[in-house]
């Protein structure tokens, strides 16, 4: 089963993975946006994203890094 939108704290972690050397402060929604359909695990409709779900994620990110 892979990662949907709403899996916002699996999808932080698999970023942070992905992207050790990133400030989830400093990315912006269209590069989080690619970042997360990139991937592997990403298994939903890229177009069902918004700044809402976005923020979720990023806000997770920023949790895990702490």
């Amino acid at each position: 089963m892979g990662l949907k939108w709403v899996d916002s704290l699996d999808i932080a972690i698999a970023l942070d993975e992905a992207y050790p050397d990133t400030d989830p402060r400093a990315i912006n929604f269209v590069d989080l946006r690619d970042w997360v359909v990139a991937l592997s695990e990403f298994d939903d409709d890229p177009h069902h994203s918004g700044e809402k779900i976005l923020e979720a994620i990023q806000a997770a990110w920023i949790e895990e890094r702490e």
